[in-house]
């Protein structure tokens, strides 16, 4: 009986980090799509697994907002900034050749990109 309710336990477990990740990444694609100025020309995204951080405070997601990143557009709209945890995730892809990478920083509920670098 203990046995049954561990392995229950894990793959609750298992099925609610896997339903962050897909979250977390359609969000990220979703605002690649719309901000990155040439999107239709990256290829093999790959995206590392999503996590959470508390060591970002709100002067330096003003930092990363105003820097932007190379390929995107000036002037991007971001999510409010939540109190607490942000998740990030990486974003791996190839640009003419380079092999580059994102980090992105999303609110707790997964739905908005907060900042980037």
């Amino acid at each position: 009986m203990r046995a049954r309710n561990i392995i229950i336990g894990g793959l609750a477990l298992l099925l609610t980090s896997c339903g962050q990740q897909y979250k977390a990444e359609k969000t990220v694609k979703a605002f690649v799509e719309e901000n990155m100025e040439a999107a239709d020309k990256i290829s093999g995204r790959d995206f590392a697994d999503v996590g959470t951080t508390r060591h970002i405070s709100d002067s330096l997601i003003q930092i990363m907002r105003h820097r932007g990143a190379p390929l995107f557009k000036q002037g991007i709209s971001y999510g409010n900034v939540p109190q607490g945890e942000l998740f990030f995730l990486r974003m791996r892809f190839v640009h003419e050749g380079d092999t580059l990478q994102n980090t992105f920083y999303l609110n707790q509920e997964l739905t908005e990109v907060v900042a980037f670098k």
